[in-house]
């Protein structure tokens, strides 16, 4: 019987074949929004991380303020001070630190024999590499012997590679950094950056820590960097109670210190994300459905051309159910037909797009970071499940129409 009614469903179909055609069509424009829509905001997602990726996500940066909040007798608007104390300080009594690192920056004269800039010089320890997920293009990165011997050598930026040394080699080579001879180690893989960006990272130089002190002073810090394996929030918050128990300000003070965590702000846009995908898809649901007011607007001049048919039916001894079945199965061919095609019709057009510039239109080496329209399962499970539940309000309306027809007054129908 069931085999019988969809045969019947499809002779109708092919009997009213362009009408189908244009329905089917559609339909598979409808899904093929809701999948491409669904596709642009998962790349959107990987976007975002992929910048995020380039520096590590498990890292957070904490830098001196001013008190804001009185605190064990204290006054507010106390200056704080980070020594290297407070990286033993750290290390000892928060744990979930894997790698941990002071900082110190200055902005220095930086030549070699034919060129002479002003750029940024990072003393960090040679962990810093591991922290920042700093990758050398050539050379290797400061080992921590020549931290501790205070050696004369750096590792530059890309950037600073091209604009002191062109396409010559660079490692072994040597700059006066404020007029103090370093020796070249190592050369950075470039990293995104916004162009014309005043403290662009690939010009940057990195040093040793202890031998920044020839450069700069080194007593108090710029910063401490470091990264973890524990929950983000968790070791915040343990670091912001251990330096204010030993700077005397509160741990809710975030006017004391300044915290750069990556895995929050990462957080933050990924709720943003999932908003922005939660909106494309019910942007694509709606053009779905107005593909489904089409479909049930079809099935109801279906219905509409056809009441003496049904009426003859009734009259042999059809039922209600066997009449809703055959209208709402020929509504379902159309909705599977039609989704088959709008799904690879997707399929086509992220292949055909291929690369969406997102952040490389504003940054340099950022092609990582732009949008590509990778179809996930979910997402066509997801629109899936959007265009069946359309077949079968849109087919449901007029099939139920059909089953109640009086079958009398549908003989005497012209």
């Amino acid at each position: 019987m069931l085999s019988d009614i969809f045969k019947q469903a499809w002779e109708a179909m092919l009997y009213n074949r362009r009408r189908t055609a244009i329905t089917m069509i559609g339909m598979a424009w409808g899904i093929a929004t809701v999948v491409l829509l669904l596709a642009y905001g998962a790349g959107f997602q990987n976007a975002i991380e992929a910048i995020f990726a380039q520096w590590g996500t498990n890292i957070i940066g904490v830098f001196p303020g001013r008190t804001s909040e009185q605190a064990g007798g204290e006054k507010s608007g106390v200056k704080v001070q980070f020594t290297m104390d407070d990286v033993d300080r750290l290390v000892a009594t928060v744990p979930g630190i894997y790698h941990i690192s002071p900082a110190a920056y200055k902005d220095v004269t930086v030549q070699n024999d034919l060129h002479s800039y002003t750029w940024t010089v990072n003393g960090v320890r040679s962990v810093f590499q591991d922290i920042w997920k700093l990758d050398t293009d050539a050379g290797r990165f400061f080992n921590g012997q020549e931290d501790q011997q205070r050696a004369h050598v750096c590792v530059i930026g890309s950037e600073s590679k091209t604009k002191l040394f062109s396409n010559e080699w660079a490692v072994g080579e040597t700059i006066r950094l404020n007029g103090v001879l370093f020796t070249i180690v190592g050369v950075l893989s470039p990293k995104m950056q916004e162009g014309g960006a005043q403290n662009d990272r690939n010009r940057q130089i990195y040093i040793p820590f202890s031998t920044m002190s020839d450069l700069a002073d080194t007593k108090y810090l710029g910063g401490i960097w470091f990264n973890y394996k524990v929950n983000h929030q968790l070791i915040e918050q343990n670091m912001r109670v251990t330096l204010g128990g030993a700077h005397h300000f509160r741990p809710s003070d975030h006017n004391a210190i300044y915290v750069a965590n990556l895995m929050t702000q990462l957080s933050q846009f990924k709720i943003l994300s999932l908003a922005l995908q939660v909106l494309l898809a019910m942007v694509g649901a709606l053009t779905l459905g107005i593909a489904g007011i089409g479909l049930m607007n079809i099935m109801l001049v279906s219905v509409q051309q056809r009441t003496r048919e049904i009426g003859v039916e009734k009259a042999l001894g059809a039922h209600k159910r066997h009449i809703l079945t055959q209208f709402l199965s020929e509504a379902l061919v159309i909705t599977a037909v039609g989704g088959i095609a709008g799904i690879a019709l997707a399929y086509l057009v992220s292949i055909c797009v291929g690369r969406i510039p997102f952040y490389s239109e504003l940054a340099l080496h950022a092609e990582d970071a732009d949008i590509r329209l990778i179809i996930s399962p979910m997402s066509v499970v997801v629109a899936t499940g959007i265009l069946i539940v359309t077949g079968l309000v849109s087919g449901m309306i007029p099939a139920i129409r059909a089953a109640n027809l009086d079958p009398i007054e549908s003989l005497r129908y012209e």
